[in-house]
């Protein structure tokens, strides 16, 4: 019988050098460019992740699984991510790790076969380091992982381990998932860069998923050129050049949502410095108040993840209840016990706010908006609140949020840009051209 427990394998490299301590901070298009110049090899970009891996997990905490072994005898392949590392969050399937989807209802599960966007990533060259925590089933109870700017303070969820692993130095891209924040507020507490794509441009093959409706397959990196790298060599779709020159200054609206009240003073003052920067930079930025259909839309968001959650679950629910968390199997019950017209009803809101949607930015090229409450919470108990993520989400269309700048307890904050389905390489480019507004 092959050994079925999860193994971490913190024991450093056997030969150092000085070339490490930095290049694991490297994006993946600056290693790349290195590599392909010559100044940089593949192994050594591997090793210094490997090795700042071996500094910093012990407090960070950021894999679910994790055996360097395997990593360091692997090869760099063929590809336009030929020997990047990346981690993958542990509700996506890979042949050679366990597969877990935080939950010890699956420890020690082993797929046969890599998930769809895995197989993807591979095939364009990349080294899978390991998989990355992940809320219980990427919903609400926390694991370990640790924020790598204040190990004090949640990194967010659900993709805990790979905002945080981006933001450590353990890897430059990752892969997350989100049904309503899960790869934008995470990435924003841990100061890098995270990428939803428009709904269903990866594919969910291999994916334990929770919501149909809603979830989508993403990535977190260091920039947003790392983004359209990763997503373009995975997708075979062009996610533009975003470090390119824009032509001309975007056109915004600033859109604080059906839950601005929820806007903590740090993020209120993140939005009103960031639409200044922008509008001093060229930019129109416009306050637009968005209609009733999209708060019927975000009302009705919990119904929907939680009713096709509760139906995703309904084996284990069946079967091994007493080893689902209590918040979850709580929340579980409730979507098992709504009335079905609430989800068809839930759905219909959805659709008719993503038929509404052209229409309220006409005129703009992008939404401006934040990427969470605030700071990361204290503590590990809690990821944080959705409330700024659950709309641009259920609309389907791209959005993305990028460092800037940090908040009164020296946590990163973020901004969020949103755009229209399919108009994900224009959303990237506009995305980078606020960051360097911001500054």
């Amino acid at each position: 019988m092959p050994d079925r427990t999860p193994r971490l394998d913190l024991r450093r490299p056997a030969r150092r050098h000085a070339l490490m301590t930095d290049t694991a901070d490297m994006t993946a298009t600056d290693a790349l460019a290195a590599i392909r110049a010559g100044r940089l090899t593949a192994t050594d970009y591997r090793d210094a992740c490997l090795d700042r891996i071996a500094a910093r997990e012990g407090t960070i905490r950021a894999f679910a699984w994790f055996d360097a072994d395997p990593v360091r005898r692997s090869t760099a392949g063929e590809g336009p991510l030929a020997g990047l590392p990346i981690g993958v969050k542990d509700v996506i399937d890979t042949a050679d790790m366990p597969s877990q989807y935080g939950s010890p209802i699956w420890a020690g599960h082993r797929p046969r076969s890599d998930a769809g966007c895995v197989a993807a990533a591979r095939k364009a060259g990349a080294v899978v380091m390991g998989k990355t925590v992940t809320t219980e089933f990427a919903t609400r109870h926390p694991g370990a992982t640790a924020n790598p700017v204040n190990p004090g303070h949640t990194p967010g969820g659900s993709s805990s381990g790979s905002a945080a692993g981006v933001g450590a130095g353990f890897f430059p891209i990752a892969f997350g998932t989100q049904t309503a924040g899960s790869i934008i507020r995470p990435a924003a507490y841990c100061g890098v860069v995270g990428f939803k794509p428009s709904y269903g441009t990866m594919h969910r093959a291999g994916m334990k998923v929770m919501s149909e409706s809603l979830d989508t397959i993403g990535v977190m990196a260091r920039s947003v050129a790392d983004c359209a790298l990763a997503m373009g060599a995975m997708s075979g779709l062009d996610f533009g050049a975003p470090d390119a020159k824009a032509p001309r200054a975007p056109r915004l609206a600033l859109v604080m949502g059906p839950t601005a009240d929820q806007a903590a003073p740090e993020t209120i003052a993140l939005m009103e410095r960031a639409a200044e920067a922008c509008r001093r930079a060229g930019a129109t930025v416009t306050a637009v108040t968005l209609p009733s259909a999209f708060r019927e839309a975000y009302d009705a968001h919990p119904y929907v993840m939680n009713m096709e959650s509760a139906e995703a679950l309904g084996w284990e629910m069946a079967h091994a209840s007493a080893l689902l968390s209590d918040v979850l199997r709580e929340r579980m019950e409730w979507g098992a016990g709504q009335n079905r017209a609430e989800l068809v009803k839930g759905r219909a809101a959805f659709a008719a706010a993503r038929a509404a949607f052209p229409a309220a930015i006409e005129g703009f090229d992008a939404v401006l908006c934040p990427s969470a409450p605030g700071e990361a919470p204290e503590g590990l108990g809690w990821t944080g609140d959705p409330v700024f993520n659950s709309l641009w989400t259920l609309l389907h269309g791209p959005c993305v949020t990028v460092p800037a700048g940090a908040g009164p307890k020296g946590l990163p904050l973020g901004v969020q840009l949103a755009g229209r389905i399919g108009e994900d390489a224009a959303l990237l480019g506009w995305a980078r051209w606020v960051q360097a507004a911001v500054g």
